[in-house]
């Protein structure tokens, strides 16, 4: 897939946007499918029997199957020129998921950091992943690099550069911007 002018830059993006995602249900296929790509065949994700006697009464969902299908949905919603992942700040395992739940994922901007001498920027993302209840199942923040709009070319006099507005450039963790 490539980027197309619907895709949003690091300029479009504003402190506080946010937006949710179409629903995504899970399903017994998708964690037997986890189970294999993972190599995670703990009991509680595919043992119908096994999981009577766990709290859960019932396999789960992988979380990090979870929470790998929630950045499908991110992935869209909204539509960025994402160039990386950078780390997931802290994330957050609450409450379980079932096949037959229905998730989405809600996307909100919590801050902005210009990098790359204004050729891309981090950004912050809150993540909440919502089941058909709306109860959050899990959350966190992940740092995205996304691309700035691209810079004039020197020599252009007939083109003005764009102005970077001072409350997107926070100081990264060593001081510098």
């Amino acid at each position: 897939m490539s980027f197309s002018s619907f895709h949003l830059y690091f300029d479009d993006l504003e402190i506080g946007q946010e937006w949710t995602s179409g629903g995504r249900t899970i399903t017994e296929a998708d964690i037997i499918n986890f189970a294999g790509f993972s190599g995670d065949f703990n009991p509680i994700h595919i043992d119908h029997e096994f999981a009577k006697g766990t709290p859960f009464r019932r396999p789960i969902a992988h979380g990090f199957g979870v929470f790998s299908i929630a950045s499908g949905l991110g992935v869209m919603t909204p539509p960025v020129r994402t160039v990386a992942l950078l780390r997931v700040r802290e994330w957050r395992f609450q409450l379980p998921v079932f096949a037959g739940d229905t998730l989405r994922c809600l996307s909100r901007v919590v801050e902005k950091t210009l990098r790359g001498r204004g050729k891309r920027g981090e950004v912050v993302w809150y993540r909440g992943i919502l089941n058909q209840d709306g109860k959050v199942v899990q959350e966190g923040e992940v740092v995205t690099l996304i691309e700035c709009r691209p810079l004039p070319k020197a020599g252009r006099s007939d083109v003005e550069s764009p102005a970077v507005p001072a409350a997107v450039a926070h100081p990264g963790p060593n001081g510098t911007a």
